[in-house]
């Protein structure tokens, strides 16, 4: 592995302003991907997860050695394990799900969230993995290296899943535009 950065290694010697940077750079993507996943029902909220992703990152950074880059895999990559620790604790505990709210259907759905509902069902439709890995790359925007340390796989790995989860999408989309005419 390589030697920290400027940014990481400010960052473990506690400067706020490496921090802040870090931060900057990865909080919304890890915000995103994680709202993306299917969450154990009732666990725990993706707010929640980041937050305690981060302090995870802050109290480990000792251990991190890398770049800015490699940061971000590490940090989804306790975020995964976060997640994985609520869902095993939601299942013991049993509880209930919560009920979706819909969109009001006299005023009829935003724009965005038409959008936002069609990348989530297509995804959904993905076998775990390949979902896992195409949301990394193609939404959230992480690299094939990020990408295999947060979710705990070869680089090669990814760069299967990605290829197959995308041929999937394609598969889906050409089903969808065959039946639309």
């Amino acid at each position: 592995m390589s030697a920290d950065d400027p940014t990481v290694a400010a960052a473990k010697r506690g400067d706020p302003d490496a921090w802040r940077e870090l931060y900057r750079a990865h909080a919304g993507r890890l915000l995103v991907w994680l709202q993306r996943r299917p969450l154990a029902d009732g666990a725990i909220t993706a707010d929640d997860l980041a937050a305690e992703s981060w302090l995870t990152a802050a109290s480990k950074a000792a251990d991190f050695t890398g770049s800015s880059d490699d940061f971000a895999g590490w940090l989804f990559g306790i975020a995964r394990h976060l997640e994985a620790n609520a869902r095993r604790r939601a299942g013991r505990r049993r509880t209930a799900p919560l009920a979706e709210v819909e969109p009001d259907p006299v005023a009829g759905p935003e724009p965005a969230y038409v959008a936002a509902e069609w990348v989530r069902s297509a995804l959904a439709g993905l076998p775990e993995r390949e979902r896992d890995v195409v949301t990394c790359l193609d939404v959230i925007g992480l690299d094939v290296a990020g990408t295999a340390r947060a979710l705990g796989m070869s680089q090669v790995a990814v760069r299967v899943a990605r290829h197959r989860g995308l041929k999937r999408l394609r598969g889906h989309l050409g089903v969808v535009a065959g039946t639309a005419g």
